[in-house]
C-alpha cells in the first residue's frame, strides 16, 4: 500500500460499495434467474446458475475495486 494519508470516510466508502457490488449482483442474478426459469419452465436450474454467475461478477468486481483502491492503478 502506498503511504499516502487516507481520510477515515474511505473505508466507510469502500465497506459500502464492498456490500452494495456483492448484494446489487447477487439481487440482479436472483431475479434475472428466476425470470429465465419462469419463462422457460425449468423451476430451479437458471436460478442456480444466474445466482453463481452473480456472485461469481460481484467477487470479480469487489477484487478490481479493492485492487484499484490500494494499489491505485
Amino acid at each position: 500500500m502506498r503511504q499516502k494519508q487516507r481520510h477515515p470516510i474511505h473505508g466507510l466508502a469502500i465497506k459500502s460499495a464492498i456490500l452494495s457490488y456483492l448484494a446489487g449482483t447477487i439481487l440482479v442474478g436472483f431475479f434475472a434467474g428466476k425470470w429465465i426459469d419462469d419463462f422457460f419452465g425449468t423451476k430451479p436450474l437458471f436460478l442456480i446458475v444466474c445466482l453463481l454467475l452473480g456472485l461469481s461478477v460481484g467477487i470479480y468486481a469487489v477484487i478490481k475495486m479493492v485492487h484499484h483502491y490500494f494499489l491505485g492503478d
